[in-house]
């Protein structure tokens, strides 16, 4: 079968996919029907790592994904050829103490698709665990089972966030999981939530969206609107979704007494926080790792028309050109959330 491969930083290739699969009695071999682009996957083929992550040999991308059931283990019982599914692309091993204690996605062993040296779901088939795969009603379609992957980030800072109904909380960031955590913060119980940006074709598309609230950093005051938005009192919640370390000396300011500082973007380099200006506010630091137990939750909220990812898509390039995909989203695409992959 044909698999895109990241050969090299800044080399792509469509070439046979040789290694062995191997069908375990728990597993599902899914067709691959649509796969997204992730900024992990374009760090990758711009710089050959992230962090402690290196690409030292040829490695297939993609994480995001959706397809069909085409073989079933002998084991398994709650999936049938043909189902249609999305698929949790990390792997742990679940008689870790993490997984016993309730949070597998800390397993130091944890395999994760297309964070090296494992391959990536870019290719026509995948083997995968079927406890970590989920069926999507018939309604749902494979792009929005893409999206399911990013939207469970979004979905794991609110769930460690813990809104309380009525909540007013405040996104660093509109890239994509920004907007995954403005709208699973809405969904969470929100009455508002502010999303703060520096591009303002990514507010443009928080703009389509009931309950956000954008802010353009660069023409707006961003403590001056959240003081106005909260009567004076901050934000319930922050997220942190940009990666930037230029929120960490400042961020104490947007967040109420007793506020939460939810991180899910990761800065490169170390930051500096102001720990004497959280006490004065006992501001809660809140810290996740992509997600746990939220990806049914996902699927049920998008099923439910609750969220909307559909219209988050923006260009899908058949497999074929793959290669020109990745290069248009490097160059920093037209203002999309997400450009997708088709194999169907």
């Amino acid at each position: 079968m044909k698999a895109l491969y990241l050969e090299s930083i800044g080399n792509l290739s469509i070439r046979d996919f040789q290694e062995e699969m191997v069908l375990g009695d728990a597993d599902l071999e899914i067709e691959i029907k649509r796969v997204g682009i992730c900024a992990s996957d374009v760090h990758y083929y711009t710089h050959g790592r992230i962090g402690q992550f290196i690409v030292e040999k040829p490695m297939v991308l993609g994480h995001e994904a959706a397809g069909i059931v085409k073989r079933v283990g002998s084991s398994v019982t709650d999936f049938k050829v043909g189902d249609r599914v999305c698929m949790e692309p990390g792997i742990p091993d679940f008689k870790s103490k993490t997984a016993l204690i309730g949070k597998y996605n800390l397993d130091p062993t944890l395999t994760f698709w297309a964070t090296p040296p494992i391959h990536g779901c870019m290719r026509e088939t995948v083997i995968h665990p079927s406890c970590l795969t989920f069926k999507l009603p018939d309604h749902v379609s494979f792009g929005e089972g893409a999206m399911i992957e990013p939207l469970s980030i979004g979905m794991q800072v609110a769930t460690m966030a813990n809104f309380k109904p009525g909540d007013i909380a405040l996104v660093m960031g509109c890239g994509t999981i920004g907007l995954m955590c403005a709208l699973s913060a809405l969904a969470g119980g929100c009455a508002k939530v502010m999303i703060a940006d520096l591009v303002e074709t990514k507010l443009d598309i928080a703009r389509r969206f009931d309950g956000l609230v954008p802010v353009n950093i660069t023409k707006e005051n961003l403590e001056d609107v959240v003081m106005q938005h909260t009567g004076g009192w901050g934000a319930d919640v922050v997220m942190e979704a940009s990666g930037s370390a230029k929120v960490y000396p400042d961020f104490v300011k947007y967040c109420a007494p007793a506020g939460k500082f939810v991180i899910a973007g990761i800065p490169s380099d170390p930051v500096p926080i102001d720990i004497a200006q959280m006490l004065t506010k006992e501001v809660n630091l809140v810290a996740i790792n992509r997600y746990c137990n939220v990806y049914d939750r996902a699927v049920n909220l998008v099923a439910s028309g609750k969220i909307d990812v559909a219209s988050m898509i923006g260009k899908v390039y058949d497999f074929d050109d793959s290669i020109e995909a990745y290069e248009y989203v490097a160059k920093g695409g037209s203002g999309e959330v997400k450009v997708q992959i088709s194999l169907e």
